[in-house]
């Protein structure tokens, strides 16, 4: 029954084109109107019945071939995104409103008008298509600047303003010998840029050039790790040649450039920490970063040591950690040079460092 009825449907169109473009085209010609309008009309109705026979009859292959068509049209659309579909169609319908303002004029040429009106649609409409699709960034620039910015330059915008508030950290020489530095980089605990400043470089290669050989190996570390954090990339290294030919002292010489950079000095240096602190400079120091994060020894818990020299006081011995936290153990002098267990006694925390007071157990 659905097959049938299509089948009727696709005669009755057929019938009603075929019917429509042969008025349409032979009305301009007299001639082949049979002397009288009725004859066209009566011509028209006959082809147009011709035409839905035939197509009646080739319903099946017809529609075969549309939906082949119809999947290539899917294909060719789903490769364009949906502004360049909406834009094209505006481009067809201006195409087309232009294309009937000029076939009003065409149809008044004798014999050829009406297909030369048919052709300016087509035409028009081609091109509106085109002119309608090519026209998106345009489109899209003004939307952007009647909306404002889009999220992401909004994103962009307010990355950038926020490290541009971020201070920047002025690293002093022992902090870059000390080490560490490189490994807080990594983590993405500091935030801003690092600057080096150039006097700090010249004395860590004048360390690295000593004749001592402990100076000569700290100033060498010190140039390694500093390429260690240029080239890692987690962090904008800066190499300022800014100087105060005026200071003769490098320490007071940083804490200038950090106050005029408006910047923060990164050290381990507890004498730096003091005099930044008169001057109203921000510090950051490592070891007061280290004590913060280290494992907190408690009193009364047991370790084992290596008593390695004697202590100020009396009978004091001294001990270490490996990560080179100072141990003072009572009574412990007579034990230099042997590893003995010790119990926690007490714990003093400075911003130079841990100490850690012990007896042996």
């Amino acid at each position: 029954m659905i097959n049938k009825l299509r089948r009727f449907i696709v005669a009755l169109v057929g019938f009603a084109l075929t019917t429509t473009l042969y008025i349409s085209l032979m009305k301009p010609v007299k001639q082949l109107q049979f002397g009288n309008q009725t004859y066209g009309y009566i011509a028209g109705v006959s082809a147009g019945l011709i035409v839905a026979l035939i197509f009646f009859v080739s319903e099946p292959a017809i529609n075969r071939r549309l939906k082949k068509l119809g999947k290539l049209f899917d294909k060719e659309m789903s490769a364009y995104s949906q502004i360049d579909i909406i834009l094209g169609s505006v481009g067809l319908l201006l195409g087309f409103l232009i294309a009937s303002l000029i076939s009003g004029l065409l149809e008044k040429i004798y014999v050829v008008g009406p297909v030369l009106s048919i052709i300016s649609y087509v035409l028009f409409g081609l091109l509106g298509i085109r002119i309608g699709m090519r026209s998106k960034n345009e489109v899209k620039t003004l939307l952007r600047l009647r909306q404002g910015p889009d999220k992401k330059d909004r994103e962009e915008h307010k990355s950038k303003k926020q490290k541009r508030n971020i201070p920047p950290k002025v690293l002093d020489t022992s902090v870059i010998i000390d080490g560490r530095i490189a490994d807080i980089c990594k983590t993405g605990f500091i935030e801003g840029k690092l600057v080096i400043p150039q006097f700090v470089l010249d004395e860590l290669r004048h360390i690295a050039d000593s004749a001592d050989d402990m100076k000569r190996v700290r100033g060498r570390r010190g140039l390694d790790i500093l390429n260690m954090i240029q080239e890692e990339g987690n962090i904008e290294v800066e190499v300022t040649d800014q100087d105060f030919d005026d200071i003769a002292e490098v320490d007071i010489k940083l804490l200038k450039l950090a106050s005029v950079l408006k910047g923060k000095v990164v050290t381990n240096d507890f004498n730096l920490n003091k005099v930044a602190q008169v001057q109203g400079v921000e510090v950051l120091n490592i070891n007061e970063l280290a004590n913060a994060v280290k494992p907190i020894a408690i009193p009364g818990e047991e370790m084992v040591v290596t008593i390695v020299k004697e202590g100020k006081e009396n009978q004091q011995g001294v001990a270490y950690l490996d990560d080179g936290t100072m141990i003072v153990v009572e009574n412990g002098r007579k034990f230099i040079g042997e590893t003995r267990k010790v119990v926690v006694t007490s714990i003093l925390q400075t911003p130079a460092g841990r100490m850690i007071f012990a007896r042996v157990r």
